[in-house]
């Protein structure tokens, strides 16, 4: 079992910077990826960002350049540095670990980006 809590969500005025956390209940060493999702209302849930166990980084095409994913291996800490937020980066952020072959979730924290 895997247990994620997400925090740093908030109401941010458009190109703004927000980090958000997710602190993972086991090492992040013995984790395939942890990868960083978004939910807007009505739309399909879509990966934002991703580690692997490696280190190495993938992101979505929209943020690319402007969100970076890292860990803190000793506060076994994934984070999501938000910066030039733009309104459709508003959604529900969730963080997610692949342990073996299940994926866990968190609950999520809602980001807002007034224009």
């Amino acid at each position: 079992q895997v247990q994620l809590v997400e925090s740093g969500g908030g109401l941010v005025q458009a190109g703004g910077s927000l980090r958000l956390s997710c602190v993972v209940s086991r090492s992040l060493f013995s984790l395939n990826a942890v990868g960083w999702y978004r939910q807007a209302p009505g739309k399909q849930r879509e990966l934002v960002a991703n580690i692997v166990s490696g280190g190495w980084t993938t992101y979505l095409d929209s943020v690319k350049g402007r969100f970076t994913i890292s860990r803190d291996n000793t506060e076994n800490t994934v984070y999501l540095q938000m910066n030039s937020l733009k309104p459709e980066d508003t959604a529900g952020y969730y963080c997610s670990a692949k342990y073996w072959d299940e994926a866990y979730w968190g609950q999520g924290t809602q980001v807002t980006v007034s224009s």
